[in-house]
């Protein structure tokens, strides 16, 4: 969602993982973490990491082993990976080999900027045509030189909404096409076992998100960020919506990727214990590679007090 970058702008959102089943998923090449990583976006930079040990007591005993992160989309220079805060969480996945570190990749700079369909269009054939390759490219580079070539990295995450510049409705075509030429570029760095995943929104949005997906060989996860909207829409139908939680889950088994939730939580229902309890049963069925809430209010559970009948569902079913 919007107000994630918003926040921070022109800084790095960090989400933690805290882990939950005992299972392990080795993907790629990457780190054995274990399948149903769970955790909470609790903060970004040096104050975020230092919150580790307070959710950690709070949900009971839990080992991170996942850490998730936002490059700004302001400039490219950022989306090429300047900020120093990069340096810290390789510092803090390099700590441990039994870690994982997922990175939010934008795709264009201005990300956030409401740019109109046309510049769209244009930038992501530009984009298709190789002429941003090379910001990619220093990315893999910048990555691989800090110790994390095996970091997952979601990359124009939601884009079948219309929130971000990366969006694929202007042009699927060239988004797709453009998406192939980013993992080229990252694939091509010497070192590099990076992992891609594709994540839109749940639902439809503004197009299908299946109409952006750009094949097998350029994707290893399928994610899906799913918050509680819109107003009055039990959980229930979020599952059985059309480009829904199952469908989304269906998409994945068919083309042989796991599934991930890189953002999730309340929102548009308040403080509702029965999405709550959707969700969670939900991972636990569905065993994600990692899935980590949205923990500021509204969505939140612990840094949240809005949220007390969501929470004590929350705390429960994680610390048993």
């Amino acid at each position: 969602m919007s107000q994630l970058l918003r926040v921070v702008v022109g800084a790095v959102l960090v989400a933690v993982a805290l882990v939950a089943w005992p299972a392990c998923v080795p993907l790629g090449g990457g780190p054995a973490v274990p399948a149903g990583a769970f955790g909470a976006y609790v903060g970004y930079d040096a104050t975020g990491v230092r919150r580790i040990a307070g959710l950690d007591g709070w949900v009971g005993a839990a080992t991170p082993r996942v850490g998730r992160a936002y490059l700004p989309g302001d400039l490219w220079s950022n989306i090429e990976g300047a900020p120093g805060y990069l340096e810290y969480w390789a510092r803090w996945r390099t700590a441990r080999a039994d870690r994982m570190f997922v990175l939010n990749v934008p795709m264009l700079e201005r990300t956030e900027e409401r740019l109109p369909d046309g510049v769209v269009r244009e930038e992501l054939r530009k984009g298709a045509r190789g002429a941003y390759d090379a910001h990619f490219a220093a990315l893999g580079r910048r990555l691989v030189g800090l110790g994390v070539a095996d970091s997952v990295l979601v990359v124009g995450w939601e884009m079948n909404g219309i929130t971000y510049t990366h969006r694929c409705g202007p042009d699927p075509g060239a988004w797709k096409a453009y998406w192939k030429r980013i993992v080229a570029a990252m694939r091509a760095v010497p070192g590099q076992r990076f992992r891609f995943e594709f994540t839109p929104s749940r639902g439809r949005d503004a197009v299908p998100w299946t109409d952006c997906y750009p094949g097998d060989a350029h994707v290893d996860i399928i994610g899906m960020d799913a918050y509680d909207q819109p107003e009055g829409m039990p959980f229930e139908e979020q599952v059985a919506e059309p480009y829904g939680l199952a469908a989304h889950v269906r998409f994945a088994a068919e083309h042989g990727k796991p599934v991930s939730y890189p953002e999730w939580g309340l929102f548009r229902n308040g403080d509702n214990a029965a999405y709550m309890r959707g969700m969670l049963g939900w991972f636990a069925r569905q065993r994600p590679l990692y899935q980590t809430i949205t923990d500021y209010c509204p969505h939140g559970v612990w840094r949240c007090r809005d949220n007390p009948r969501a929470s004590a569902v929350y705390r429960a079913t994680v610390s048993s």
